[in-house]
């Protein structure tokens, strides 16, 4: 069985995971929601080190009980996302509007977050297979 980078086992079946875009309107226009993953040092910049809320799906799990554990695992937000078609067979996207003033609460996988409009936020997601959902949402909102 497949497994995660710290060894929590993998669906079998497609998709083997999903990806939440978290967006707002803010004071800078629309913006997303991008976290710092931790699991490598806070000073780490490189490949993976910024990208939406996202992970595996779980044994028995449903894609879309996976985007809400992810999103409330890694946030603390309990939004609830909606499939787009940005995916892949391999990977569900899904978009979430934040309204209101709720607070990220980050679990221990990530060390920080920010809150980017478009261009700064595909920027700073490599590689660009993991801007993509935020390049594609950014397009159509």
């Amino acid at each position: 069985m497949r497994t995660t980078w710290d060894g929590m086992p993998i669906h079998p079946e497609k998709p083997h995971g999903a990806t939440v875009v978290v967006y707002r309107r803010g004071r800078r226009g629309l913006e997303f929601l991008l976290l710092h993953r931790a699991h490598h040092g806070p000073d780490y910049e490189g490949d993976w080190a910024w990208t939406p809320p996202s992970g595996a799906r779980q044994p028995g799990e449903t894609i879309e009980a996976c985007a809400r554990r992810e999103l409330e695992e890694e946030t603390g937000l309990r939004l609830e996302p909606v499939l787009t078609a940005f995916g892949s067979e391999d990977w569900a996207v899904f978009r979430s509007a934040m309204k209101g003033a709720a607070k990220v609460i980050l679990s221990a996988e990530h060390d920080r977050y920010a809150w980017l409009q478009a261009g700064e936020a595909i920027a700073r997601c490599k590689p660009e297979l993991v801007a993509l959902p935020i390049k594609m949402l950014s397009e159509a909102l």
